[in-house]
């Protein structure tokens, strides 16, 4: 049993100035650094230093709230979806928006695939469509970056004009008419030719991208929270937060629960932590971090400091902490480990 960690202090990411929507950790690189990117209803997605949570940089130019935000595999790109019906990707070293996808509606969820640079990005949102866009056989938005320092004072992270390319990027779209209502998350698992799909018609499928279909589905029993894959485990698991459940899948066999744990909480967020057999939820219904033991369900922890609903949880890709993303605007970084890390010393 790991030794009480909650009697470190966490660590308060501060600079947004409306709710926390999405929060999401890159691997971690080979110089043992790793990046955390976070969206928010002020329509600034920040790019942070994962191990501190020092801020990096803004990404300036979405017009409404942003509601997913997600690095690739190798840090060197980010991608967005927004209220202001498109995503975008840029590049996180200079802040540049390379892209600009407009889509029909509202845009809640992105994934890239899991490989370095990748040159394809999925979308989902209030279209119910799942779709796929060749990023290698688009026009790149016209990105100006103003000075080392970039513009606003975001250290680095440059606005883009705001235009959109010329000629559409291309994108084709996976099972039409299938989704039923928007879809709140997108996954790309390990597994190259397998996406899948959380929507509020509180289904999740795994589509077949080879064949287009989908390859298995299950129903969910409440409103649809966070979907996440583990980022600890070489094979993570996926972890699903509904009503007041907690749903785990098997991150290689589509459509497998392993496991269901239902709270007396409502579960707006969920995070598992493999290797240490323990998960971490958040809800609407109050301020608290909660963890609980996997095998025998029991809560083992409760964290208070938030002043809001959480809406986010991710472990770091190390799983020596966890940050959360709450209504009160705040990310907050909490150790996980027994020994000194990051700022905790």
């Amino acid at each position: 049993m790991m030794s009480d960690p909650a009697k470190a202090v966490p660590l308060s990411c501060h600079g947004h100035s409306r709710p926390i929507t999405h929060i999401s950790f890159s691997s971690v690189l080979e110089d043992e650094q790793y990046y955390l990117v976070t969206a928010c209803k002020d329509s600034n997605p920040m790019l942070r230093d994962g191990m501190t949570g020092d801020w990096v940089g803004t990404f300036i130019g979405h017009k409404g709230a942003v509601w997913q935000a997600r690095l690739s595999s190798d840090a060197n790109l980010a991608a967005t979806g927004s209220a202001d019906f498109t995503a975008r990707v840029w590049d996180t070293h200079t802040g540049e928006c390379l892209h600009t996808l407009t889509h029909g509606h509202i845009v809640r969820a992105v994934a890239f695939p899991p490989q370095p640079r990748p040159q394809i990005i999925a979308t989902g949102g209030f279209e119910n469509k799942l779709r796929i866009f060749d990023l290698s056989r688009s026009e790149s938005t016209n990105g100006s970056p103003t000075g080392s320092n970039g513009a606003n004072g975001t250290n680095g992270i440059a606005p883009s004009n705001g235009t959109t390319p010329s000629t559409p990027t291309p994108s084709y779209e996976i099972g039409p008419g299938v989704h039923d209502g928007p879809i709140k998350s997108v996954i790309w698992s390990n597994d190259l030719n397998v996406l899948i799909t959380a929507a509020d018609d509180k289904t999740v499928r795994w589509w077949d991208l080879r064949a287009r279909s989908v390859a298995a589905q299950y129903q969910l029993e409440g409103p649809l929270g966070t979907c996440e894959l583990d980022s600890v485990s070489s094979n993570p698991s996926l972890s699903i937060a509904a009503g007041k459940s907690a749903y785990f899948f098997s991150g290689t066999q589509p459509g497998q629960l392993l496991k269901k744990v239902t709270t007396s909480k409502d579960i707006a967020a969920v995070a598992l932590h493999a290797k240490q057999r323990k998960f971490v939820t958040g809800g609407g219904g109050d301020t608290w971090v909660r963890v609980y033991d996997f095998d025998d369900e029991k809560e083992v922890e409760l964290q208070k400091g938030h002043h809001g609903p959480i809406w986010t949880i991710s472990f770091s890709p190390d799983g020596k902490m966890y940050a959360t993303g709450s209504e009160d605007g705040t990310v907050k970084l909490w150790k996980f480990c027994t020994d000194a890390y990051g700022l905790w010393k």
